[in-house]
């Protein structure tokens, strides 16, 4: 899609009360035209917020003007700080680099700064409370996040952590307990006033009762759901078709209709 088709899908969306909007991928800095997506996914009437999720590998050089075109905050997929498990993970030798953006972001104010750390067991699902460590130190909000699968396949077999063991910790430290609204998310707040946010989708109802997202795909479609695939609702082959406002809302209005939860 083009930033100006971007732009045109998101101001559909604004229309019937979307106020948030979270570029991902992929990833999304890889983009050259990225500063000029986020200038475009801001400009709709009633738009408040454009946040991102990415690796982070480009985001010391990138920080700055993505906060001048109009980004407001930062979710960076940061897995482990042992730069072994790191090469393990990513496949690449950019852990500092990495730090280096997340550092950069906080600087420029694209707050707050998220770190998003999947457990993996056997690879980093000790280095928990390390990675808190380096949030306190670093002014962060961390988010523990529990591997996804659709299917429970070799992967997820493999890697799959349980998290009860560090809720439970966390809540014994925690000096408050909150739950969010979206996915009814636990937030911990700890005595160094990090906070760490548990995201559990797997296998979890309440993930569903209370997802508030409609996604978009790369190729221009919408996506009810994180967990499928078979209820895609296509909007860029008819708005290259000439489509008018009125049939794009129509097209929105079905991608909403087949919402379902998941998990039932």
């Amino acid at each position: 899609m083009t930033p100006k088709e971007i732009e045109r899908i998101i101001s559909i969306a604004a229309s019937f009360g979307v106020r948030k909007v979270k570029l991902t991928g992929g990833e999304p800095l890889l983009r050259k035209d990225i500063l000029e997506i986020v200038e475009g996914v801001g400009s709709p009437k009633g738009i408040s917020e454009v946040s991102m999720t990415t690796n982070g590998t480009l985001l010391d050089r990138l920080a700055e003007p993505l906060k001048e075109a109009g980004l407001t905050r930062v979710n960076v997929s940061l897995d482990t700080l042992n730069p072994k498990s790191f090469q393990i993970i990513t496949g690449a030798n950019v852990l500092n680099k990495v730090i280096s953006g997340i550092k950069e972001a906080v600087e420029v104010d694209l707050n707050p700064v998220k770190v998003n750390m999947v457990l993996l067991n056997g690879i980093n699902h000790n280095e928990v409370w390390s990675m808190i460590e380096f949030a306190e130190r670093n002014s962060l909000i961390l988010q523990l996040i529990e591997l996804e699968s659709a299917r429970e396949d070799e992967l997820y077999r493999k890697y799959h952590s349980d998290m009860t063991k560090i809720e439970n910790e966390l809540t014994k430290k925690a000096e408050k307990v909150t739950i969010r609204n979206m996915h009814h998310r636990r937030k911990y707040l700890l005595p160094s006033k990090v906070e760490v946010e548990i995201v559990k989708p797997m296998h979890n109802t309440e993930f569903c009762q209370y997802c508030n997202r409609i996604r978009i795909t790369s190729n221009g479609k919408f996506k009810p759901c994180l967990f499928r695939t078979d209820n895609l609702v296509d909007f860029l082959g008819p708005m290259r078709n000439g489509a008018s406002t009125e049939d794009l809302k129509k097209i929105f209005i079905e991608a909403i209709k087949r919402r379902r939860p998941y998990f039932t």
